[in-house]
């Protein structure tokens, strides 16, 4: 019979055990650390294309409407043309360049939150507005997902989500 005194005892073994210490927190501002970490290793120029670079990694990453979004607009795109987003939109460049990054939470409910994470690369070549990326998460079957991503170059504000959408009326 489970007693209160071995249930304790059980819930503390299995809380210190490494396997539970080391599941990742799926939280947004954890997913966009671990994300922006691995974009920032070694001289930061590896960029986050990990991100979308195929179907598994965008089911992995991104809301299944966002998903079922790219999907289209890729196949809307002639044969040889680039993408709609021809740039790694995680870094905000062409040419990444992460150093460092500090990932704010501006809202945050129940089922979806907006965060923006603020780069600073090696060369520091940007404007202040274009060193920030936002993210509208939502939650699904329990789990966080990228709906959309915001951002600005030289000053022109860019959204995923319109352009991949201006891209199906092309």
């Amino acid at each position: 019979m489970l007693t209160r005194r071995s249930f304790i005892v059980a819930s503390i073994v299995v809380a210190a055990s490494p396997a539970f210490a080391q599941a990742p927190a799926d939280d947004p501002t954890s997913i966009l650390t671990a994300i922006y970490t691995r974009a920032a290793k070694g001289k930061g120029d590896g960029g986050a294309g990990f991100v979308t670079e195929n179907k598994a990694a965008k089911a992995k990453y991104l809301s299944k409407a966002l998903v079922t979004l790219w999907a289209k607009a890729d196949a809307h795109t002639p044969k040889g043309d680039v993408g709609p987003i021809d740039f790694d939109p995680v870094t905000n460049s062409q040419e990444p360049d992460v150093k460092s990054f500090r990932v704010d939470a501006e809202k945050t409910e129940a089922d979806k939150a907006t965060l923006a994470v603020t780069i600073t690369g090696h060369r520091n070549d940007r404007k202040p507005a274009d060193q920030i990326v936002r993210y509208d998460f939502v939650r699904e079957a329990g789990s966080w997902k990228i709906d959309d991503i915001k951002g600005s170059s030289d000053g022109e504000a860019w959204a995923i989500r319109k352009m991949l959408t201006a891209s199906l009326k092309n």
